[in-house]
């Protein structure tokens, strides 16, 4: 058998695709891949042109063939003439069964129907698509098989509760909350009224007036809003609406259409960033009549390989910001909360998103609004090597994840396959391998919302709303146990690599996926390549 394996990514183009919906499928099939090789030959493709043509090749020559796509159904071609199945990652509890635009190509049950068959990557995907097409429509669960890459990992970076000290490196940028001097009123520029801008003027000795009783004190009004300054405000306001609650429904096609239009953030309001320091201002009369341009945010330089020093209780998540499903904002604000009186406390965010302008003042806001805080929150923007990866993996107590639904979450899993426990919801993908003996569950419900890519925005599937109290108790208790309680950790730790083993290991991954095509493994199979993946999928 001749498998032919397609990814709108590829090696080539890994580095500069942080962020970009599809990207995760490339770890999917770099994931597969051995278990592939073990039932046959591979051939991976960089365009879907080139399947037909390769596949007449090898049909001629009396082999075989079955093109696998790593790329959504709407994505996906139905016209080949190789025959294919689609693997699809899915987070929502129903699939597109109806079209928009004119384009057939968004039902995915009329796709899915065409190719006979389909490989998912978790339960929860197989029974939203199974609600739609049938109980009989053949569906193989087929989780990627990664826990044996992550041998040398376990046995390098053995488990421990409380960090003695990593260096992580990367080559980009490193934002430490306590290099920052981090101050809420650091978030509204001044506003200075006559009297103060007119400060630097030489004073005039004036005739003394007659003594006047001295009067009742008064309450200075604020200077009045300029249009200027109304103006800003309200767009301020706008994209904190448009952050907190429009963003996770609109579909990313439209999303990176309006990021081009995306202008440079502005620095004061509403945050004043640590790298400018603010000076004393002489200005004379006429120059205080004259509009005060705020200067642009200063972005950190990302073309350094850096490096910092963690220890303690380290908690870690990867994850692209720009990804509204991700709750970001949940696992700051709750961990500052939780541990905000913890020194040794460390929450580590490894960012998989190439513009750092579309996070940066964001980000400065929300720590600044949460100082003071003793606990340490240490964000990593760049491109990892594996070896450095392989430091971040070791430097974790725990793996935190707050999200509101998951197609399969691959960095809780590479965490859970170097035995270390983690912070989760059990919903969506997460429901097939999480649960009280390997994880502090955090609790959620139902929420109505959009299928992505649906450009009429409209409410026709349900993802999960986390609790932010419940995931700052999990915060709280897995402190506790690091510190307190080493042997439960270990405990947790043990169970959560044992899990993986049992989930994703190659074996069993190879038996189903054989079962499925209808073969019998090797005798012998591949080892798989020590290679770490930063997917979100």
């Amino acid at each position: 058998m001749n498998f032919i394996l397609y990814s709108d990514v590829n090696d080539s183009s890994i580095s500069q695709s942080l962020g970009r919906p599809e990207y995760s499928y490339f770890f999917v099939l770099k994931a597969y891949r051995p278990v592939l090789e073990s039932l046959g030959r591979v051939h991976v493709v960089s365009s879907v042109a080139e399947v037909d043509p390769l596949y007449r090749q090898l049909q001629q020559a009396g082999e075989q063939c079955l093109f696998l796509s790593f790329s959504p159904p709407h994505k996906t071609p139905t016209d080949l003439q190789c025959p294919m199945v689609c693997v699809v990652a899915w987070e929502f509890d129903s699939i597109p069964a109806e079209h928009w635009d004119n384009d057939t190509r968004h039902d995915w049950s009329q796709t899915l129907a065409r190719h006979g068959r389909v490989i998912t990557l978790s339960s929860h995907t197989a029974q939203a698509i199974h609600r739609t097409l049938g109980e009989d429509f053949p569906v193989l669960v087929l989780p990627t098989p990664l826990w044996e890459r992550f041998a040398d990992v376990r046995q390098v970076y053995p488990s421990n509760s409380v960090n003695q000290g990593t260096t992580l490196q990367i080559k980009g940028c490193i934002i430490d909350s306590h290099a920052l001097g981090l101050s809420a009123d650091g978030l509204i520029a001044p506003l200075l009224d006559e009297p103060e801008l007119q400060s630097g003027a030489e004073s005039v000795e004036e005739p003394q007036p007659e003594p006047t009783p001295e009067p009742e004190p008064q309450v200075l009004a604020p200077p009045p809003l300029t249009l200027r300054r109304r103006v800003f405000i309200s767009k301020h306001y706008l994209l904190l609406w448009y952050r907190e609650a429009v963003r996770d429904l609109v579909p990313n096609t439209v999303r990176a259409l309006l990021g081009r239009f995306r202008s440079p953030p502005r620095l004061a309001e509403p945050a004043l960033l640590p790298e400018l320091e603010t000076q004393p201002v002489v200005t004379t009369e006429s120059e205080a009549s004259e509009p005060v341009e705020h200067p642009q945010a200063i972005f950190p330089d990302t073309s350094q390989r850096v490096e910092i020093n963690v220890s303690g209780v380290v908690y870690v998540s990867v994850f692209n910001p720009d990804d509204g499903r991700k709750n970001w904002h949940h696992l700051i604000t709750a961990f500052c909360w939780a541990l905000r009186d913890a020194q040794d406390a460390t929450l580590v965010l490894k960012m998989t998103q190439n513009d750092l302008s579309t996070y940066y003042v964001e980000l400065i806001t929300l720590l600044s609004q949460l100082s003071p805080f003793a606990c340490r929150v240490v964000v990593m923007h760049g491109y990892l090597q594996d070896e450095e990866f392989a430091r971040l993996y070791g430097a974790a107590s725990f793996y935190v994840n707050a999200s509101r639904c998951e197609g399969l979450c691959l960095p809780l899993m590479e965490f859970m396959s170097c035995a270390r426990p983690v912070i989760a919801p059990n919903h969506t993908a997460m429901r097939d391998y999480i649960d009280e003996r390997v994880a502090f569950i955090v609790k959620s419900s139902h929420e109505p919302t959009i299928w992505p890519e649906d450009a009429r925005i409209l409410y026709r599937t349900l993802r999960h709303r986390p609790d932010w109290g419940s995931l700052k108790a999990a915060y709280e208790d897995s402190y506790a146990m690091a510190k307190n309680h080493p042997e439960a950790y270990q405990a947790m730790a043990a169970a959560a690599n044992e899990r993986m083993r049992e989930y994703c290991s190659f074996a069993p991954v190879q038996q189903r996926l054989a079962q499925f095509l209808g073969q019998v493994p090797g005798s012998e199979t591949k080892p798989l390549a020590a290679e770490a993946g930063i997917a979100s999928c």
